[in-house]
């Protein structure tokens, strides 16, 4: 297989505007993730008893996690809407209306009551609103890191892609900061009727903060180019299925483990601590709170080294490291030892931030500009679906028995080996190869 990325914008490396720029698409992925994250806490901790109440404690969270889920299987198809609205008319509109969408969704999932005052209604709002979030976070990941991306200079284009890649870490830490914040503040009754809302709530102001803060950004150079030559995509997603599916499909099995491990960490095990092994609710959110704000200082640094030694070797590394952590991460988790689950939980994640520190610049190297906002979106949301879907339901059936969940264990390490293997299947993009390739996709 022959890699072939585009050739590099004019940009330089220390120019102001780039700087700008990836500020624009940290702060907005940060927005949309704390959007998509705020529900996740909520599944784990409340979500269960207030919407499901008639089901078992177990089966109110398999539910809950299952609207969860459904928001994964969005993701694909907003990654498949927006893609084609980034390919036809540009990154910028993407960056603009996912954000909205998101917002919105999220804010009425606030306002939703619970199923004893409007019964079935409040479920079926509640999937509704879900599926909202994840069309709108499908199209966000695509348009913020080709917005870096398409700006930067070649030789530092995994730096300046790694800055949505942190988006994640912040979005978590401003949904959990505030979950705990309430949860510390307020009795488990008042949190229960009222508290939880309160996240979601938020997520207007800081929507609108984000729409002010992108309302300028430039389109992309290479974009610019595509429309003056009139050589934008009818139709991108069918151009992407039809010629590139190989490709499609390798992309999203390799991504399954970023999605899988982080979601272990920081929605199940949250679940399983608090539930199974009685952890205080307050401590287990600080366990993964410190553990995602390393994950996210650490991503520009191995994105730096990404850049130097190409994308695949780190991708290659952190799906294994993934693989041969998985069994002492569940083993440090079930013993409710703060200190020893804490090292469970960072080590998980940075295993994990190897791979995904790079996949903002690898992914939109494989695919050809005029195909890139469909085919390197979809392609990481169908990791989604494979790796952040399955894995709370999956993870909460697998762990329902006496003694460690090992179970998970095993299906963790399964999926890390996927996605070894899909990346070992994969092209390397790193910018020495970049010079010599032209502007075809990778993989036909």
């Amino acid at each position: 297989m022959q890699q072939h990325p585009s050739p590099p914008p004019a940009a330089s490396p220390a120019s102001p505007s780039m700087l700008r720029l990836a500020t624009a698409s940290l702060v907005g992925t940060a927005i949309e993730f704390y959007d998509f994250f705020v529900y996740g806490t909520a599944a784990a901790l409340v979500l269960g008893p207030l919407f499901f109440p008639s089901f078992s404690p177990l089966a109110g969270t398999l539910a809950a996690f299952g609207t969860f889920g459904v928001g994964f299987v969005a993701r694909p198809l907003g990654s498949a809407l927006f893609g084609h609205i980034g390919d036809r008319y540009g990154r910028r509109p993407v960056l603009l209306g996912s954000l909205l969408l998101t917002g919105i969704a999220t804010v009425a999932v606030g306002c939703v009551p619970s199923f004893a005052s409007i019964g079935i209604a409040a479920p079926v709002l509640l999937l509704l609103l879900r599926f909202l979030q994840g069309l709108g976070l499908g199209g966000e990941w695509g348009g913020a890191v080709l917005l870096t991306a398409e700006h930067a200079p070649e030789r530092r284009r995994g730096l300046w892609s790694s800055f949505p890649q942190m988006g994640p870490a912040a979005g978590f830490l401003l949904a959990n900061g505030l979950t705990l914040g309430l949860s510390g503040a307020l009795s488990e009754a008042q949190f229960a009727s009222w508290g939880w809302r309160v996240p979601f709530w938020a997520a207007g102001l800081l929507a609108l903060a984000g729409l002010w803060l992108r309302r300028s950004v430039e389109e992309t150079p290479e974009f610019r180019g595509l429309a003056e030559a009139g050589r934008q995509a009818d139709a991108p997603l069918a151009e992407v299925v039809r010629g590139h599916w190989r490709l499609l499909l390798l992309t999203g099995g390799a991504m399954s483990v970023g999605y899988a491990v982080f979601y272990t960490v920081t929605t199940w095990s949250l679940a399983y601590a608090t539930g199974r092994l009685g952890v205080d609710r307050t401590l287990m959110l600080a366990i993964v709170m410190a553990a995602v704000l390393l994950k996210g200082l650490v991503t520009p640094v191995l994105a730096v080294l990404g850049d130097r030694w190409g994308r695949r070797p780190l991708c290659l590394a952190g799906s294994a490291a993934c693989a041969l952590w998985m069994f002492p991460f569940v083993a440090l988790l079930d013993t409710a030892d703060p200190l020893l689950m804490t090292v469970g939980c960072v080590g998980a994640l940075l295993a994990m931030v190897l791979m995904f520190a790079v996949v903002g610049a690898y992914l939109p190297e494989l695919y050809a500009p005029r195909l890139r906002c469909t085919g390197a979106a979809v392609g990481y949301n169908l990791g989604g679906v494979l790796g952040g879907a399955l894995t709370p339901v999956v993870a909460t059936a697998l762990a329902d028995g006496a003694g460690p969940p090992w179970g998970v264990a095993v299906y963790l390490t399964g999926v890390s080996l996927v996605s070894l293997g899909c990346f070992a299947l994969l092209p390397d993009t790193r910018p020495a190869l970049a010079r010599a390739a032209s502007s075809e996709p990778a993989v036909a």
